[in-house]
């Protein structure tokens, strides 16, 4: 239990920079930390939280003839399982994740090793145009040595949105590969 407490510290003591409650959530593919902690957390402390300990949620609109790709990854020790809800819904979990605590598989703050790491749990969710405000919360945690859930850790999103192309262009890029095979014939 001590241990747990020890780590819910450093975890948000470590962090590498504080959040308002609310943050826009930029869509520039740049990652975003939050934090789970059952000892900082408000209620039963295992929603994601800012350094302060308050409830923290992600903001961010997505334009018309546009795509977004949310993207959320766990990560320090992996062994972490997140729900992810946007404007009040459930969109999912992330996947399944090795337990690594005692194991020793500590990727620390990087967040692209943690994605690139299948022992690491991770999440895409797609967006349609609109506005969206996104929170989740720890569904499955990092065991310690005696086998109760850790329920403190780190992890993070990041946003990209990409133009959705245009039925014209489409149409095109079809055409074009449909040529490919008489073109190939001629060449013979």
């Amino acid at each position: 239990m001590q241990l747990r407490h020890w780590l819910a510290a450093g975890l948000l003591g470590c962090a590498l920079s504080a959040q308002a409650t609310d943050i826009a959530l930029p869509a520039d593919g740049a990652w975003n930390s939050f934090d789970v902690s059952d000892v900082l957390g408000p209620g039963d402390g295992l929603g994601w939280i800012d350094l302060d300990g308050n409830a923290l949620s992600f903001s961010f609109s997505v334009a018309a003839g546009f795509v977004g790709q949310l993207t959320v990854v766990d990560a320090v020790f992996s062994g972490d399982v997140f729900s992810v809800s946007a404007n009040g819904g459930v969109l999912g979990n992330t996947s399944a994740a090795v337990d690594s605590y005692l194991g020793g598989g500590n990727v620390g703050y990087d967040y692209d090793a943690a994605l690139a790491n299948s022992d690491y749990s991770r999440g895409v969710f797609n967006f349609g145009a609109g506005s969206y405000t996104v929170t989740g919360a720890l569904v499955a945690s990092a065991m310690d040595e005696f086998g109760q859930p850790i329920n403190a850790t780190t992890g993070a999103l990041r946003l990209t949105v990409s133009a959705v192309p245009e039925n014209g262009t489409l149409a095109l890029l079809l055409a074009g590969l449909g040529l490919l095979p008489a073109l190939r014939r001629r060449a013979r």
